[in-house]
């Protein structure tokens, strides 16, 4: 049985930038290269790159002899953990791609080894030929062309110790902090279609990589004009769209108390239903919500049973939507909590780490649940629009790591009571804020 070496790598010019790959195929026991694949992917990360480089040497050690031994070689710790098994792939746009890799040669011969990057540099020459090719306008990289100067921007996960992915696979462009993994990928395998094994190495894993590029960055139109932000190539499929509304008015809300999930959990005030059934005559109108998700606390209940009941739909709770734990400020104003606690409050307004008095969730803590939950929710409603009634702090958060802002943005939004916002997440991983705070549906 013959045996080959592949190495692969990928990158990317900004990190979601100008994207190529490169790949080569030699023989295990002389050296000898005997295949050399190039190919300029358009605009997308560098993991996403990293994989079609991967996808791109299978396949060319497959052309050459599907009975053949594999031995990957990469400098990408992220690709070589994922299709080891150790690390799960949780990215959107990672995943499909990783099924097509895993399925050119039965996994038994196949074996993963992550090399530093100076030992790469052959595949590394190649993704760099490639991206100054697409970079010029041209196809593939002309024979003994040597790339420019200007190197593709190293992927984060390179330096990662064995264990634990990288924080969410944090170069593979979505904007979250510290908790960027989408999950399942919300349009599902379908949105880059498999190949048969033994497909051409050249041209069609381009083809395959559209799906992941990103968001926002797309070439001009035939006008010349750029596409408005949010724009995504058709081939990326129908995004998962979360709408998001907080809850109605309680009796603590028209007087500014801090309400988390550590306190008496008040129901809806007369003024907080009518907003619901407002809400819930808006969504009736639009005729786009497709699954009702809610916080489990009794005002988010309450204001999701509403609309859920003009919607003809069920409401599923879901822990991960609850409001942050404010601990023993729960119930006061800020002035009062200001007066009782104010080096705690000073601590907690200056980093996201610091957490309210009595032993309350820190912002940070909060992020990362939410991250948590988006993954899951995105990843159960792949293509559809899905309403989470949830509190200011969730939805605050939801928007900030979509838009990839500091933890600080959280205390430069306003957020009104029954108002509603959105976000879509494209298959690609990247995100799109549609709506922040609007009220109109209550005038």
């Amino acid at each position: 049985m013959r045996e080959f070496v592949v190495e692969a790598d990928g990158g990317s010019r900004g990190n979601p930038g100008p994207a190529g790959y490169g790949a080569l195929v030699a023989d295990a026991a002389t050296g000898e290269t005997l295949a050399e694949v190039a190919e300029y992917v358009g605009v997308a990360t560098n993991n996403v790159a990293e994989y079609g480089g991967l996808l791109a040497g299978l396949r060319a050690a497959h052309a050459l002899d599907p009975a053949a031994r594999v031995h990957v070689r990469m400098d990408s710790k992220l690709v070589v953990e994922q299709m080891s098994g150790r690390w799960k792939i949780k990215h959107p746009a990672l995943k499909p791609l990783a099924g097509q890799a895993s399925r050119v040669f039965p996994a038994d011969r196949v074996t993963y080894e992550w090399i530093p990057r100076e030992q790469n540099k052959r595949a590394d020459r190649l993704a760099n030929l490639a991206m100054d090719t697409g970079v010029a306008g041209g196809g593939a990289p002309p024979a003994g062309a040597e790339p420019s100067s200007g190197q593709h921007q190293p992927a984060s996960d390179a330096s990662s110790t064995a264990g634990e992915p990288p924080a969410g696979e944090a170069s593979a462009g979505d904007a979250s902090v510290g908790a960027l993994p989408l999950g399942e990928p919300p349009a599902g395998e379908a949105s880059v279609g498999a190949l048969p094994v033994g497909e051409p190495p050249a041209g069609r894993a381009a083809a395959d990589l559209r799906a992941a590029r990103t968001v926002g960055t797309a070439a001009p139109t035939a006008t010349g004009a750029l596409p408005a932000a949010g724009w995504a190539p058709a081939d990326l499929g129908a995004p998962a769209t979360l709408v998001l509304l907080r809850h109605g008015e309680t009796p603590l809300t028209p007087q500014k108390r801090f309400s988390g999930s550590g306190g008496s959990d008040p129901s809806l005030s007369g003024i907080g239903r009518e907003q619901a059934e407002r809400a819930a005559a808006a969504f009736a109108r639009r005729g786009t919500i497709q699954a009702v998700v809610s916080s489990p606390l009794a005002r988010t209940r309450e204001t999701a049973g509403i609309v859920a009941a003009r919607l003809g739909l069920d409401v599923t709770v879901d822990d991960g939507l609850r409001e942050t734990d404010f601990g023993a400020w729960e119930g006061l104003t800020f002035a009062e909590v200001r007066e009782r606690h104010p080096e705690d409050l000073n601590a907690w307004l200056a980093s996201p780490d610091a957490e309210p008095t009595g032993g309350g969730e820190s912002f940070a803590a909060t992020a990362d649940r939410i991250a948590v939950t988006r993954d899951r929710l995105v990843a159960a409603h792949a293509g559809r629009t899905v309403l989470l009634v949830t509190h200011v702090t969730p939805i605050k958060t939801l928007v900030r790591l979509a838009l990839g802002a500091p933890p600080e943005a959280l205390f430069r939004m306003e957020l009104s009571a029954a108002s509603v916002s959105a976000v879509a997440y494209y298959a690609d991983g990247n995100a799109s804020v549609r709506l922040l705070n609007d009220t109109s549906h209550l005038r």
